[in-house]
């Protein structure tokens, strides 16, 4: 199967600390992964190196099977369908859900655009978006009034405006009610399928629930990646990831 991003032998180092050690990982076309690992393992700065914000010290990095990350900048990489989403949601408090929606969506195209009408077809991709994130009856509120959990889908929706090929999650559910991140679990279940989404999370309760296959990191490499039913029962993964074995189960 092949892959929208591939890395292969990916090293990064901070004052001579490898937070990645030769990392090689894929993710495919259309599927979602869910990424787990201790405080350190190195998953925020794997977010990094797929998103040109932290060049590695050694290995490649492709993306779509023909840009070359490390000689990409960030923004260009956005025009290219790569979105990602940080751990704190970033929306315009001032503007309503639909404000916000609408200026997302011409964002990856251009400033005229951005300024001027929108299509139908914009339009269109707008409902689309307000229905599948849940928050059609709240269209016209001011951003900065909606609940965590809200302005989370509605970031999640405004770079799903922008048609990514690959979207990248940093802990979605972080802060959410039980309710909420059922939602969001369906929500990422209904956008996987027609583009990739690699979530970093460490709510074991949404990751049984909604991974298939997760990947797991452990001090800058690959520790165990599988269906989460196999990746829970790894006793390796028991043994770095939840307590040492002290009578917890694994993700």
């Amino acid at each position: 199967m092949s892959s929208i991003m591939e890395m292969k032998g990916v090293t990064v180092s901070f004052d001579g600390f490898k937070v990645l050690d030769n990392l090689d990982f894929c993710i495919a076309y259309d599927e979602l992964r869910f990424l787990i690992g201790p405080n350190g393992a190195g998953k925020s700065t794997l977010l990094d190196i797929m998103t040109a914000k932290t060049r590695p010290d050694h290995g490649k990095v492709i993306f779509d099977e023909k840009i070359n990350v490390t000689r990409t900048s960030e923004h260009q990489l956005v025009r290219h369908g790569l979105g990602r989403k940080f751990q704190t949601p970033s929306v315009f408090g001032s503007l309503s859900v639909y404000e916000n929606l609408e200026a997302a969506i011409g964002f990856k195209t251009s400033i005229q655009k951005l300024v001027g009408k929108l299509s139908g077809e914009q339009k269109d991709k707008i409902e689309e978006v307000i229905e599948i994130t849940n928050l059609k009856d709240l269209r016209n509120m001011p951003a900065g009034i909606l609940s965590h959990g809200q302005k989370q889908w509605l970031e999640i929706g405004m770079l799903i405006t922008q048609e990514p090929k690959l979207l990248l999650l940093d802990e979605p559910v972080a802060g959410m009610t039980r309710r909420e991140r059922d939602h969001t679990g369906e929500l990422l279940h209904k956008i996987a399928k027609n583009r990739s989404i690699l979530v970093v999370e460490h709510d074991m309760v949404f990751v049984r629930q909604f991974a298939s296959t997760v990947t797991v990191l452990h001090m800058g490499k690959l520790l165990c990646e599988d269906h989460v039913e196999n990746v829970q029962a790894n006793p390796e993964v028991i043994e770095v990831y939840l307590g040492r074995g002290r009578g917890h189960k694994a993700a």
